[in-house]
């Protein structure tokens, strides 16, 4: 549920990362680096409840995640919505991050 004052992008954000994490958590197969897509999308998950992400964070961890579960076909449809998700906070200012 969102509050009528939160940004539409976290609440998006939080959409994309929830149904992943969900598609990820019921994905049978183990690869190397499912811990590192768990815990990047988990830090995701805690920045969209503080209603503020970092928008350099939010792109080191959309790496991670990219890296980790990319070249798994059955989650790309999830990783392509985060990926939207955080597109949509655009670049990060000069001098930030």
């Amino acid at each position: 549920m969102t509050g009528s004052d939160e940004d539409p992008r976290v609440a998006e954000l939080r959409t994309a990362v929830s149904r992943l994490r969900r598609e990820l958590a019921a994905h049978p197969a183990e690869f190397t680096d499912r811990g590192i897509a768990e815990d990047e999308l988990a830090v995701l998950a805690a920045m969209t409840n503080g209603g503020h992400p970092e928008i350099p964070r939010l792109r080191r961890s959309l790496l991670l995640i990219a890296g980790a579960i990319g070249s798994v076909s059955a989650l790309s449809r999830g990783l392509s919505d985060v990926r939207a998700a955080v597109d949509l906070f655009g670049e990060p200012r000069r001098g930030q991050g």
